[in-house]
């Protein structure tokens, strides 16, 4: 009989086309998947918790998977990190209910974006973060994540999915956001937020926003009226994929 399987894993996403599977790209979930099936022989698409874009970051992604092999859990990290790139690392595997799904059984997530704010960034630092020498209010921005927390309608922050066929059904866009700040460590301005779901590019689009603040463009207050205007030009750029960071999923 098969086993449902958690699978929690971290991968530096500069090299990859993000999360989901696609022709001809090297991505997250095709690389575990042919890694999966060298080590069982099973063919088969492991479900991740959501879709990080090109460029994203994981330190605590997660994905299920039903698989039928015998091979014990434990055993199964060394046997996927032996065939796996470096950049992509395994560093659970468990037995849960049949009932349990990354995506859907997902209760909470936090992500981080990393801004660093030194004149000149480090080479090795260069992939994760997101490079702003220029001057900004902090002050500002921290009060302006404080606006976007509790329920709300995200459109305003939402981008068209791509990959996104024709016929799904459409998704509501009220999210519950239940921290959002901001803080400095050393040269790096970071943004933490945890809520219960994301939108596509949400959070780089909410980053963009406060940038915005932080220059002086936008008052902290403009983030209620963005948010009622339900209308993605009404907010701020995308920012840059390169400073994103998946940090947890909560079940």
């Amino acid at each position: 009989m098969p086993r449902n399987l958690k699978i929690t894993l971290a991968y530096d996403g500069a090299d990859f086309y993000g999360w989901q599977v696609q022709p001809e790209r090297r991505t997250i979930q095709g690389m575990l998947a042919e890694a999966i099936e060298r080590v069982t022989g099973e063919r088969l698409l492991p479900q991740g918790s959501g879709r990080t874009d090109a460029g994203v970051h994981a330190l605590g992604q997660v994905a299920s998977c039903a698989i039928a092999s015998p091979i014990p859990a434990r055993n199964l990290v060394k046997a996927l990190n032996d065939v796996l790139p470096a950049t992509v690392r395994v560093f659970s595997v468990e037995e849960v209910e049949n009932r349990f799904h990354a995506r859907h059984s997902a209760k909470a997530k936090t992500y981080r974006y990393r801004i660093y704010r030194g004149e000149i960034c480090p080479p090795h630092l260069a992939r994760y973060v997101t490079h702003y020498p220029f001057p900004l209010d902090e002050e500002r921005m921290r009060a302006a994540a404080s606006l976007v927390e509790g329920q709300h309608d995200f459109t305003s922050f939402a981008a068209v999915d791509p990959e996104k066929g024709k016929d799904e059904e459409e998704i509501p866009a009220v999210r519950t956001i239940f921290s959002s700040r901001w803080e400095r460590q050393g040269e790096e301005l970071i943004y933490n937020v945890e809520g219960n779901g994301f939108l596509h590019h949400m959070v780089r689009n909410l980053v963009g926003t406060f940038l915005l603040v932080g220059k002086g463009t936008l008052a902290p207050a403009d983030m209620r009226r963005i948010l009622e205007l339900r209308q993605r030009s009404a907010a701020g750029p995308t920012a840059p994929a390169s400073g994103l960071w998946l940090v947890s999923v909560k079940y």
